[in-house]
């Protein structure tokens, strides 16, 4: 008995270390900024290029959200993008990346630009509006980026897709390129006659990704929006639609086509 409390022990702790080993680059440190519009604080990661102690240029800035699920395994308990990984292996096409950490039991209600009958949420103009009146500005004067609408993208997956959505066709005065994973379209169906009725930027840049595996309505869903962005001028070389057989709505299906969309997402 005492053998197997010993070994229990000892697997107990073997268990909790490794668990303790974070996955993140060195290119990656943490901050807190005050978030007024949401009435929180909010954990921001920052992913730095290789290059850019010891440059001078300025780097384009893509914004993500989940930040949890990005860049390191021991702070995601569904897997993590491995976004620094990817950038830490690549010279060109450099970019700086900002995740901003989900606000837990908050997230549903800071990715959601309208409010679900069943599922609530609904402060997403909120959550955008800490991102380009506070975030965005204490960005731009703390690191040397390239501040203009070209250079700075939002990209999310699920939750995330839909709000980096809703930004990209709301506020194209800020983000000029959506990364769009998996986006929940379903959750606000609201989001189509917004998009039937708002003007759309002939210059915004859409990269779209959903796998077969991700829902009955996923795929058609994702169609219907780019099927209305095209109806509203959008032409196809801003717009890419990727449906990838098998593809689950997972960290490691959007970990795997991240490279494809920074590559294409920030052109040099």
């Amino acid at each position: 008995m005492k053998k197997f409390a010993f070994t229990f022990l000892a697997l107990f702790f073997f268990i909790i270390k490794v668990k303790s080993q974070s996955t993140a680059s060195k290119q990656v440190t943490t901050f807190t900024i005050e978030a007024p519009q949401l009435k929180t604080q909010k954990k921001i990661w920052v992913y730095l290029p290789k290059s850019y102690k010891a440059s001078k240029k300025s780097y384009p800035v893509i914004y993500m959200h989940d930040a949890q699920n990005l860049f390191d395994k021991e702070t995601s308990y569904v897997g993590e993008w491995k976004v620094d990984e990817y950038l830490d292996t690549i010279s060109n096409i450099e970019v700086i990346v900002v995740g901003i950490e989900h606000g837990n039991e908050k997230r549903v209600d800071e990715l959601t630009p309208y409010k679900n009958e069943k599922y609530g949420g609904g402060q997403g103009d909120l959550y955008l509006t800490f991102i380009k009146n506070t975030l965005k500005p204490y960005i731009d004067i703390t690191y040397r980026t390239f501040k203009d609408t070209k250079n700075t993208t939002i990209f999310g997956s699920s939750l995330g897709g839909l709000i980096s959505f809703y930004a990209a066709i709301k506020y194209p005065q800020t983000f000029g390129n959506a990364g769009v994973f998996s986006p929940s379209f379903w959750f606000n169906s609201e989001i189509y006659d917004f998009t039937s009725k708002i003007e759309i930027s002939s210059t915004t840049k859409f990269f779209f990704l959903m796998g077969t595996e991700e829902g009955e309505t996923a795929i058609s869903n994702q169609n219907k929006m780019i099927d209305l962005l095209k109806e509203k001028g959008v032409t196809e070389e801003h717009i890419i639609n990727k449906v990838i057989d098998g593809g689950k709505h997972n960290e490691g299906f959007w970990s795997q086509y991240f490279p494809e969309a920074h590559q294409w997402l920030i052109q040099e």
